[in-house]
C-alpha cells in the first residue's frame, strides 16, 4: 500500500470525523482554518489542500461568504469520495506515466526544430504560467498551451496527436488538490530551468528538465 502524503492522511482525518465518527453533521459550518489546523496538528496550508480534496469529492461545500460547509451527501457518504479520489489517483498515474515517457522527447525535437516563431511561443506561453501561480489564479489553460507549444514544435505528428493526454493529464493534476501549493511552487523552478535551456536551443538541457518536471509532480502527488 502506497504511503499517502501529509494532506491525504489530513483529508482521511476530517473524512473520519464527518462520516465515521459523526462530530460534524450535514450542513454545519467547519471550525475556523486557524482552530482546525490546531485540533489536527496541521499546518493551515496542508488542511487548505485536505479541504480541497474533500470539497471535490462532494463531502464539503464552500459557500460564498459564509465559510466551508459539510455537505448534505455526507449522510449516506459510506466510503463516499475515497473510491473516487483512489479512480482519479489511478488516472493520474497512467497520465504521468505517458507523459514521462514522451515529453521530454518533445523538448529535445522542439529545441532543434522550432522556428523562432515556436520558440518564442514557447518562453511567452512559460510566462503566462509563471504569471497565474505567481498571482494566484487558475492555471489550467495556461499549463496546456505551454506543453502544447513544446509538442508542437517538435514537428512530430503523432506527439501532437497525444496533445490530449497532456491536457487531461495538466487539467487533473491541478483540480485533483493533490499537493497543490507544493506542485505550483515546483512548477515555477522546474518551468524556468526548462525555458533556459530552450531559449538556449540545448536539446539534452531540456529534455533532462521535462524529465524531472515530470518525476516530481509523480512523486509530490504520491502517485
Amino acid at each position: 500500500m502506497e504511503r499517502q502524503n501529509l494532506s491525504q492522511q489530513t483529508a482521511q482525518r476530517l473524512y473520519n470525523m464527518i462520516v465515521v465518527k459523526r462530530r460534524l453533521s450535514p450542513g454545519e459550518k467547519l471550525p475556523n482554518e486557524l482552530e482546525l489546523s490546531q485540533k489536527l496538528g496541521v499546518s493551515r496550508a496542508t488542511l487548505r489542500e485536505a479541504i480541497q480534496s474533500l470539497i471535490g469529492q462532494g463531502l464539503l461545500e464552500v459557500r460564498r461568504g459564509k465559510g466551508t460547509f459539510v455537505s448534505e451527501q455526507a449522510e449516506a457518504a459510506g466510503d463516499f469520495g475515497f473510491s473516487a479520489l483512489e479512480h482519479i489517483r489511478g488516472q493520474l498515474r497512467d497520465l504521468f506515466e505517458l507523459r514521462e515517457i514522451f515529453e521530454p522527447q518533445a523538448a529535445r525535437l522542439a529545441c532543434q526544430r522550432a522556428t523562432e516563431e515556436e520558440l518564442q511561443a514557447i518562453l511567452d506561453r512559460g510566462a503566462a504560467v509563471e504569471r497565474c501561480i505567481r498571482e494566484g489564479t487558475d492555471r489550467v489553460q495556461a499549463d496546456r498551451a505551454f506543453h502544447a507549444a513544446i509538442v508542437q514544435a517538435a514537428h512530430n505528428e503523432y506527439m501532437v496527436r497525444l496533445l490530449p493526454v497532456i491536457d487531461r493529464a495538466v487539467e487533473a493534476a491541478v483540480q485533483s488538490g493533490l499537493q497543490g501549493e507544493q506542485l505550483a511552487q515546483d512548477t515555477l523552478h522546474d518551468h524556468a530551468l526548462l525555458l533556459e535551456f530552450i531559449r538556449k536551443r540545448d536539446g539534452e538541457g531540456a529534455q533532462l528538465a521535462m524529465a524531472i518536471h515530470m518525476r516530481r509532480s509523480v512523486v509530490v502527488m504520491g502517485l
